[in-house]
This record gives C-alpha cells, sequence and structure tokens, in this order.
C-alpha cells in the first residue's frame, strides 16, 4: 500500500493520536540505513503511528522524511520540532476517518 492522501481533518486526527507517542527509532549521523529503515518499517507493522526523532542531519529533515515515507510504503503525516510522524494502517487498529 502506497502513501494515502490525508485531509486537513484525519492530519490533525492522527496528530492528536500521536501526541502522547515517543520516538521509537532515531535518525543518527549514519542517515538512512537499510537497518533504520527496517526499524520503521517493523514499527509501524506494531504500531501503525509512530514518531522518527532526527538526532542529526536536522536540517534534511523534510527530504529525509519523504525518503521513509517512500521507502517504507507510509503516509507522512507531519513533522513537529526535529520529529516527524508517519502513519500505515496495518491491523486496522487506527481509523482515519
Amino acid at each position: 500500500m502506497a502513501s494515502i492522501p490525508l485531509t486537513g481533518k484525519q492530519r490533525r486526527n492522527l496528530k492528536a493520536l500521536a501526541h502522547h507517542l515517543e520516538p521509537v527509532v532515531f535518525v543518527g549521523k549514519e542517515g538512512l540505513t537499510a537497518g533504520l529503515i527496517e526499524s520503521v518499517r517493523k514499527a509501524l507493522h506494531d504500531h501503525e503511528l509512530v514518531k522518527v526523532k532526527f538526532v542529526n542531519l536536522k536540517e534534511q529533515k523534510k527530504e529525509l522524511s519523504l525518503e521513509i515515507a517512500t521507502k517504507t510504503e507510509s503516509t507522512h503525516v507531519d513533522i513537529l520540532g526535529h520529529i516527524s510522524i508517519f502513519f500505515k494502517s496495518t491491523k486496522g487498529k487506527i481509523k482515519i476517518d
């Protein structure tokens, strides 16, 4: 499943759901490695909604976030500070009405 377009309402809903979540993957100085992409893919499979924190490469976070979304076939919800939010419906736990 590729990235799905989100309405403003859906995006706000996902951001609200992600508010209390802690980042589960951290982008360091190595950038987007195969291991990092696999970690995001596994986290999305397990949780559907995840945060990724940019510890390094902060100035490239927008481009890297879009690349993560493409490589994990997820939807990039938003960037808040140095944290990106990603969504991928795998188990149908989270509804994006």
